[in-house]
C-alpha cells in the first residue's frame, strides 16, 4: 500500500511554502512592531533619543539592532516569495 500522503506536486509544496513564509512574515513583523514600542519606551524612561549620546541606554541599543535585524530578514522573505511561482 503506497502512502499517497506522501506525494506532492512542485504546485502544492510551492503553495505551502509560500503559505508558510507568508506566516512567518506577519509574525516577525509583528515582532518588529513590538520592539518599536519597547524602544520607544526605553527612549521616553531614559529621556535619550539621540543615538550618539552616552546616556543612551544599552537596551535600548540592543533592541534597535535586533528590529533591524529582524527587518532584514523580512525584506528577504518578501524577496523569496515574490520569486515562488503562485499555485492556481
Amino acid at each position: 500500500m503506497a502512502n499517497s500522503y506522501l506525494l506532492e506536486t512542485p504546485r502544492r509544496t510551492a503553495a505551502t511554502s509560500s503559505l508558510q513564509i507568508a506566516t512567518l512574515i506577519g509574525s516577525l513583523s509583528r515582532s518588529v512592531a513590538l520592539l518599536t514600542v519597547d524602544i520607544e519606551h526605553e527612549e521616553a524612561r531614559a529621556g535619550v533619543r539621540d543615538l550618539s549620546d552616552p546616556a543612551y541606554r544599552v537596551l535600548a541599543r540592543s533592541l534597535r539592532v535586533r528590529r533591524e535585524n529582524l527587518r532584514v530578514t523580512v525584506a528577504s522573505l518578501e524577496a523569496l516569495v515574490q520569486g515562488v511561482p503562485k499555485a492556481a
